[in-house]
């Protein structure tokens, strides 16, 4: 069995719990490998069934009094098993699982684990853990906790990385040059594997965290680096000349750009006239007017004879976009062009020919921009906006569609600046830190449940007064595990609540044109309240909006309830965003505490990175990278700056990754990464 076996090759797995196990990105026995424990649990304190605590998991050895019992209790069936030691005995129990009566053997030992819980005056444990334990048996030991699902229970996980452990019996080869391990100080590939599961000590733990930590951010550097070095070397980059072009810009804008957008343009003219190509990603809070440097950009670019392509993530934003650039360029005699999936066969046609003669100067689309079938005459700038919904694989195939094109990527996710500048390795980064003046302040309010009429009335009072509101649930349909608010029962429980009010919901399920047109009447004021999802995070430019109200807010990310935020307070009313969230937990506390007292992105990003880490914080595979699967890149922040380093001195020693040495990095790179970062 190898790396890449297929996962049903193991015992005991198949068709049906292969499909459990996909849902968990667990394909092959790698898959099973990488599936890393999120905790783990000490099993080696035994207690005596006498010493079972009621406030705490407990861990003992017990013997089976007799054959266990079955009882009914309305549609339950309840199944009772005594078990016994030198200090006591007691039941334990188990919901609609009658096989448990025949598992255990009579005076046989076992080793349980569970919660004590005292019910009808008695003590008793529902659905303990266990094994069975031989007379070699030497005390518990730490087990890993992995991520789970339906169907998948913890016991089952062990089982099959125990299995697949005992395949691979220490021969998986090593992807790490033994003069980098030397360098670093890092544990052999398979002792890291074996320890991060089952780890025979405490220091055998750090030493195998360590070593997979550092592996995983290495790959991810090296990759980036890699790119960067390729871009560098595509050749000359186009030299834009006309530079007094940039200032003649700013006296068409209808406002003063800041000093943070003057600073980023002039970082972006040195890219521009440097020989070159330009690989820029601006960074700035939302509201702080990347869109105006993007588009004086463009205008250069045009103004030296090239076509500008800017690529947004949904329909909506791009949409937005072409109306903000033709607002501008219209007046100038720049032809401004939209192309998106949903435009029909014969709008697609004529974009297409008005896009190849050279007709269509400032093109602006979604990912139909990139495919196949779009022919330009000469780009000279591409534009990517909300790079964390672009991978760099899209980013390039942009970037292919001209002769060296200049690239600008820009985000409104701040990231602190440590961070994106190993995160983007392969992009320079600007960062617009300063807001327009006249931006409004948000007033953001964390409230429970138990506000919800008083923020009905509050919503109705804003929509006498002519305003608008969006109201964010965080799921489509009701969910019986999940009490959380969704957005088509709520929508019609707020009309009911508001039945003057003009209320129409947005999910991602629907089709993109009707999405597209219930967005639009919302933007043209024929909506009073929008329900929906996240689908707007991103998406549409509404001054006249003026509260954010979000359902269950414990359930989205700092990063995303500030993106979130940022619809509102766009135009000259004072506006308003409302948490609402039941959660007592202490995490939940923080966010809200958090985003009620700071209105700064960087400061929200580096809060959320700590709360809720990395994996949550920039979505699974925005980069085109694999997913980091133990790395944690706020605490594993020094690891991260030695990959960086050990990354930089790899691609120094062989940048082509030929020498024999490093063939386990160009293995990893190709299994992995699949051409979507380093083409090798």
């Amino acid at each position: 069995m190898e790396w890449n076996s297929p996962i049903t090759e193991l015992k005991n797995i198949g068709e049906q719990r292969a499909k459990k196990l996909a849902k968990l990105h667990i394909l092959t026995l790698g898959d099973l490998l990488t599936h890393y424990p999120r905790d783990y649990k000490d099993r080696s304190r035994l207690v005596t069934i006498s010493e079972l605590s009621e406030t705490e998991e407990n861990t003992f050895v017990a013997r089976i009094r007799r054959e266990g019992v079955s009882t009914r209790r309305g549609k339950l069936t309840i199944t009772y098993v005594q078990v016994y030691d030198d200090t006591g005995e007691i039941p334990l129990l188990w919901y609609n699982q009658i096989y448990m009566k025949t598992t255990f053997q009579k005076d046989e030992a076992y080793l349980f684990t569970g919660r004590v819980q005292k019910k009808y005056g008695r003590r008793e444990i529902a659905s303990p853990e266990y094994e069975k334990i031989g007379d070699s048996f030497a005390g518990g030991k730490i087990v890993p906790v992995y991520p789970a699902s339906d169907g998948l229970s913890q016991k089952m996980l062990r089982t099959y990385l125990l299995e697949a452990l005992e395949w691979i019996q220490g021969q998986l080869p090593e992807n790490l040059p033994l003069w980098l391990r030397k360098k670093y100080r890092l544990a052999e590939r398979n002792f890291a594997i074996q320890n991060i599961h089952f780890p025979m000590t405490e220091t055998a733990f750090y030493d195998a965290r360590r070593r997979l930590v550092f592996e995983e951010l290495f790959f991810m550097q090296s990759a980036l680096l890699s790119l960067k070095q390729r871009m560098s070397q595509k050749g000359e980059g186009i030299c834009m000349e006309h530079v007094e072009a940039l200032e003649d810009f700013e006296g068409f804008l209808p406002f003063q750009m800041t000093n943070a957008q003057k600073k980023v343009l002039s970082e972006i003219q040195k890219d521009m006239t440097g020989g070159k190509v330009m690989n820029r990603l601006v960074q700035g809070d939302v509201g702080s007017g990347k869109t105006a440097v993007a588009m004086a950009a463009a205008y250069w670019a045009i103004r030296n004879g090239y076509q500008v392509v800017m690529m947004a993530p949904t329909e909506v934003l791009a949409e937005q976009h072409m109306q903000s650039f033709a607002e501008i360029f219209t007046p100038l005699g720049i032809r401004v062009l939209c192309l998106t999936g949903s435009m029909t066969a014969k709008e697609k046609r004529t974009a297409l020919a008005e896009i190849a003669n050279g007709n269509a100067q400032m093109i602006v689309g979604t990912h139909a921009v990139i495919q196949k079938g779009v022919l330009y005459d000469q780009v000279g700038l591409v534009i990517t906006d909300e790079q964390h919904r672009f991978g760099v694989r899209q980013r390039g195939m942009l970037a292919q569609k001209g002769e060296n094109p200049h690239v600008l990527v820009m985000t409104a996710t701040p990231i602190p600046r440590t961070l994106a500048l190993i995160l983007y390795g392969d992009l320079d980064i600007s960062i617009i830190d300063e807001l327009p003046p006249g931006r409004q302040a948000i007033d953001t309010i964390a409230v429970n449940g138990t506000y919800r009429q008083r923020i009905y009335t509050f919503l109705g009072k804003q929509k006498a007064e002519g305003r608008q509101a969006y109201v964010i649930c965080p799921m489509i349909e009701e969910n019986e595990k999940l009490e959380v608010e969704n957005v088509l029962d709520y929508t019609e429980k707020l009309q009911e609540a508001l039945p003057d009010c003009r209320i129409a919901c947005v999910h991602g399920r629907m089709k993109a044109k009707e999405k597209q047109e219930m967005m639009s009447a919302f933007a043209c004021g024929n909506t009073d309240i929008l329900v929906s999802t996240t689908v707007i995070e991103v998406g549409i430019n509404v001054p006249n909006a003026t509260v954010m109200l979000i359902e269950n807010a414990e359930r989205f990310g700092l990063a995303q309830l500030h993106q979130l935020r940022g619809r509102v307070g766009r135009g000259a009313e004072k506006s308003y965003c409302i948490l609402v969230s039941d959660s007592k937990t202490k995490i939940a506390r923080e966010r809200m505490q958090i985003m009620t007292k700071t209105r700064d992105g960087f400061v929200i990003s580096e809060m959320d990175l700590k709360l809720r880490g990395p994996g949550e914080f920039f979505g699974v595979r925005q980069h085109g990278l694999p997913e980091m699967k133990i790395a944690n890149l706020y605490h594993d922040m020094f690891i991260l700056k030695q990959a960086q380093e050990a990354a930089a001195l790899l691609l120094e020693r062989d940048p082509e990754l030929v020498q024999e040495e490093h063939m386990g990095v160009r293995t990893y790179f190709t299994t992995w990464f699949e051409g979507k970062t380093v083409e090798l």
